[in-house]
């Protein structure tokens, strides 16, 4: 029994489990958001688990600072967002504009689709997010120009 408990304080700490830990809000949250997905999110994730495209891994409403990316490919640092029609209104619109400045800031892709795009072309969806997944990823968040000037990177809106 000494053993045993000897040889777990020694295993490498998860640094997932050490984030669930400290923020007791995410997980259940994340847990919620993902019960309460919509159609077109629950078609495309039937689509991106398991490893299906490109043998890349994604999660569900995966933290990102603050804020929780629909899915995420992390190793990739691809975040794709679903947006429904109430996106497309007011404060919603600054809203998804900070988002995705912070994401990207953080080093991410941001790929947004509306519903009725996963719903009605769905393997054209697929198609851009396989393209997203092949292109070459930067080596960090800001790359220092080589001219020394500032760079215009667009982000992907596939919508």
């Amino acid at each position: 029994m000494l053993a045993e408990a000897r040889d777990i304080q020694h295993r490498p700490e998860n640094p997932l489990s050490r984030e669930r830990e400290r923020d007791g809000v995410r997980v259940p949250r994340a847990r919620a958001l993902r019960q309460n997905s919509t159609d077109a999110e629950h078609m495309l994730w039937q689509k991106l688990r398991s490893r299906q495209i490109d043998g890349v891994k994604f999660r569900r409403q995966h933290p990102v600072g603050s804020y929780f990316v629909d899915f995420a490919c992390v190793p990739k640092r691809l975040a794709i967002e679903l947006d429904g029609g109430q996106h497309a209104h007011g404060s919603a619109i600054v809203y998804d504009e900070h988002r995705t400045l912070f994401l990207k800031s953080a080093g991410w892709q941001v790929l947004r689709f509306w519903n009725h795009e996963v719903i009605g072309n769905l393997e054209g969806v697929l198609e851009v997010i396989l393209h997203a997944l092949r292109e070459p990823t930067s080596p960090s968040p800001q790359p220092s120009p080589a001219s020394g000037r500032g760079s215009n990177s667009a982000l992907i809106d596939a919508r």
